[in-house]
């Protein structure tokens, strides 16, 4: 491996430098200022299972995941706001370090993740979803049953003809879906009307998101990682899954903190075997 020339390593610390600062200024000045540390979390911690999409998608509480979701989530009351607010950053810091691994503070500096720490959104977890995903395929249930669409990244098995991966990272999905389904047919009907299909079009909800429809998007996505599935490039997986997004929000990039530990390919988590990378004979 030939090492980086000093003038790209100094380019390189100087982003990553650049990326800390603006984190910092982030959690520092913007969050005592603006008072929206918290915006998305907030949505998660008072859902109301039962009845859980009452909310326009983009405002304030506004949930959007599907019943099961809703269900999982609605046991964060249990615990006050404050509480789980410092719980669930401390569940998304940790998630951006694992996923950097040795190289933590560069998936840390990378703003999409800042952002998306300061909103308590769930494209961390959705990325980390996507690399344990490629070992344990039930992984994709969280995505399936939360922006739906990212699941795209499922080509990557039918291309490759990996039958079986395919097939628990489906039944899996659909396991739950049949059992929530009997439990709760109404709510079911109202995320499928009130949610799902009033942001299907994918477009901006306002002038943060990118104007960019997701009928658009998702063909595109879909070709990128049948692409990728035939030639072996897993990279394209969390590409093709964040242009997949429901809504390009610019905290939508985090899911791209998946290509850290698919570039180092760990041992015993994205090596070789379990990307399907061909060794050079």
């Amino acid at each position: 491996m030939v090492a980086a020339s000093p003038l790209l390593r100094a380019a390189r610390d100087g982003l990553i430098l650049a990326g800390l600062v603006f984190a910092g200024f982030l959690f520092f000045v913007v969050a005592p200022q603006a008072g929206t540390f918290g915006f998305d979390a907030f949505a998660y911690w008072s859902v109301d299972p039962a009845a859980p999409y009452g909310s326009t998608a983009g405002a304030l509480g506004a949930f959007t995941y599907s019943p099961p979701i809703a269900w999982l989530f609605g046991w964060f009351k249990l615990v006050p706001f404050a509480t789980f607010l410092v719980l669930w950053t401390g569940l998304q810091l940790g998630t951006a370090i694992w996923l950097g691994g040795r190289w933590a503070l560069s998936v840390l500096a990378f703003p999409p993740v800042a952002l998306e720490i300061y909103h308590g959104n769930i494209d961390l977890l959705i990325a980390a979803a996507i690399v344990l995903g490629f070992r344990w395929p039930a992984a994709w249930s969280f995505i399936l049953l939360t922006k739906v669409t990212p699941g795209i990244g499922l080509v990557w098995f039918a291309v490759r003809r990996e039958w079986r991966r395919l097939a628990v990272a489906l039944g899996v999905t659909g396991a739950v879906v049949v059992v929530s389904l009997l439990l709760q047919p109404d709510v079911w009907r109202s995320w499928i009307e009130d949610s799902l299909l009033a942001t299907a079009e994918g477009a901006p909800l306002n002038q943060f998101s990118l104007p960019i429809p997701l009928v658009v998007r998702l063909p595109l996505a879909a070709v990128l990682v049948a692409w990728g599935g035939l030639t072996d490039r897993a990279w394209t997986v969390p590409a093709a899954a964040t242009l997949a997004l429901p809504v390009l929000w610019p905290t939508g990039f985090a899911v791209l903190a998946a290509l850290w530990p698919i570039a180092q390919r760990r041992p015993g988590l994205t090596d070789d075997a379990t990307l399907g990378i061909r060794r050079a004979p």
